[in-house]
Formats: structure tokens, C-alpha cells, sequence
């Protein structure tokens, strides 16, 4: 029995004719009859009393017409459910501070006008957690700072090219040095991004190489605490030029070059290597592409 018995069974029942089901159904008569034949001797029962060449439905037939309706209502809702299931569930999507405060605003522009049906669940935090959290399953995709540390498990394309400044408070003395070295870096207080953000991996990487351990005096997730802390001169930090432009512009802050560190960094899109990825999640991925490109031309 097959939900082809079903539906000639239901039609057949509806029109109480043979030959008018197989004209419906564009099929043979003699198919429909089969059909018919078939899912008694699958039962065991009779389906419709055939008297003078006109055939009635038996009341083993309004039983089962009850259920075969139920039956195809529920494979046509599925098939309907589960061939648009993407358009039903939400984008689970990750992203690190930096790029969460101050990239996905744009972006969401870029994907409403490229997607609109689209629906979407963004979590922002630092990278290692946004990781953690793709490790996991627990989100679709992630935009990170910096890349993954993770690579055997993950799928990382770059994604936009960033960097990070050195920042004073106005009145530093440190402004008064037209090039800074390390070592002199090193006579003044860090306020750094909390341990776990890429900002931070990068930063402590990078003085790692020249065989420098940072111990600063702040640690903090929130980067306009830090800003007013360094305006304040409670010491110096490192932070994502994207973050701080606004105050650098303002004067709240003095950007300054830095002679030793090369501050540049790059931003991932990264997933599970063993995510299925929708056909949504690949839109979206395009769409960041795209988006980063054009920013480069500009």
C-alpha cells in the first residue's frame, strides 16, 4: 500500500465513478481499478459494491476515507514544511565584539535587501566564546576576529583586513615621541580587552614573539571602558582602530605609530567543517564576501 493507493482511493470515493478518476488522474482505467483491487486484498476488505454499473462505497471505505485524507493532508503539509524549512528557521550567527558593534549593523543592511525573508539569531561576545559556541553546534556560522584555534575542526575564510592602534590619553608624554619602541612601552601601564577576545590573542601573541609577557593593570570586555580610562591616563592600550576612531577623532584619545608590532589583522567567517550548510547560510556567507570587497575598493 502507497500513498498512490490513497489518493485514487480518496478520488475514486469523491466521484463514485472509475472512469471519471482515471480522466482526472490522467492515468488508465484500468490502473485505477488495480489500485483499487490492491488495497482491498492489502486490508482484506471490500471498498465499494459494484450494482447495476455504478459503484457505492462500502462502510470499510467511509472508514478508511477518513484516514487516507488525514494521511495525504500530512504528507502534502510536509512536503510543503520541510522543502521551506530554511525559510522557517533563524540563521544562528556568532560574532565577536569588534565586529558585532561596528560590522553587522552594515551587513544586516546588505542581508535585508538580499534576503528579506530571512530570519536570523546573532550572539555577540568574545572569539573564544563564539568558538566555543560553533564547537558546539549551538550556532550555524561565526564571524570572529583573527582566525579560529581550532583549524583540524574548522572551515575559516578570511573574511576583512582590520588593525589594531596603540592609543594615549592627549597630554601622554609618550606623544611626544615621534616613534615608540617596545621597550619604552613597557615603562607605562596596559589597559587591555579581557583574556578570551581576539583582540587580546593577538596582542599577547605579538609581544609573546619579542619575549614580552603583558601583565596589565585592567582587564575589561567593555572597550569604552577602557577609552575612558586611557583619557583619563590611567594607562596606555592597544585596541581595534575600528573601535576607537570615533574617539580618536574627537580628540578623547591620541592614536600613536608603534615601531616594533605589526598591528594588522584579519577577520574569519568560520563553521564547523562537518556543518551542513543551507542554502541560506551559503547566501550569507556571499553576501559578507562581497560586502568586504567592495569596502577594499572604496
Amino acid at each position: 500500500m502507497t500513498l498512490r493507493h490513497l489518493k485514487i482511493f480518496i478520488l475514486v470515493y469523491q466521484l463514485q465513478n472509475i472512469t471519471k478518476t482515471a480522466e482526472t488522474l490522467h492515468i488508465a482505467q484500468p490502473s485505477v481499478s488495480i489500485a483499487i483491487k490492491e488495497l482491498e486484498n492489502y486490508y482484506g476488505i471490500i471498498l465499494f459494491d459494484r450494482i447495476n454499473k455504478r459503484i457505492y462505497p462500502t462502510q470499510a471505505a467511509h472508514n478508511l476515507y477518513g484516514y487516507a485524507v488525514h494521511i495525504i493532508d500530512l504528507y502534502e503539509e510536509m512536503e510543503v514544511n520541510i522543502k521551506n524549512w530554511e525559510d522557517d528557521s533563524p540563521l544562528k550567527i556568532g560574532c565577536s565584539i569588534t565586529i558585532g558593534n561596528f560590522i553587522f549593523p552594515q551587513l544586516m543592511k546588505e542581508w535585508e535587501k538580499k534576503l528579506p525573508k530571512m530570519k536570523f539569531k546573532i550572539i555577540i561576545n568574545n572569539s573564544q566564546i563564539i568558538e566555543n559556541l560553533i564547537l558546539n553546534n549551538e550556532i550555524d556560522i561565526a564571524l570572529i576576529e583573527g582566525k579560529g584555534t581550532h583549524p583540524e575542526q574548522l572551515i575559516q575564510s578570511p573574511f576583512l583586513n582590520d588593525r589594531l592602534c596603540l592609543i594615549v590619553c592627549p597630554d601622554h608624554p609618550l606623544t611626544k615621541t615621534k616613534r615608540i619602541s617596545l621597550e619604552k612601552l613597557m615603562t607605562y601601564p596596559f589597559l587591555l580587552r579581557e583574556s578570551g577576545s581576539g583582540v587580546r590573542e593577538l596582542i599577547d601573541a605579538l609581544f609573546l614573539m619579542h619575549h614580552i609577557q603583558l601583565e596589565p593593570i585592567l582587564e575589561s570586555a567593555s572597550t569604552q571602558a577602557i577609552v575612558r580610562a586611557v583619557n583619563e591616563n590611567i594607562g596606555i592600550s592597544i585596541l581595534p582602530y575600528l573601535m576607537v576612531k570615533e574617539d580618536i577623532g574627537r580628540g578623547t584619545v591620541i592614536e600613536l605609530p608603534l615601531k616594533d608590532l605589526d598591528l594588522s589583522r584579519q577577520f574569519s567567517i568560520i563553521h564547523h567543517k562537518n556543518k551542513y550548510l543551507t542554502r541560506h547560510t551559503l547566501q550569507f556567507i556571499k553576501i559578507c564576501q562581497i560586502w568586504a570587497e567592495n569596502k577594499k575598493e572604496r
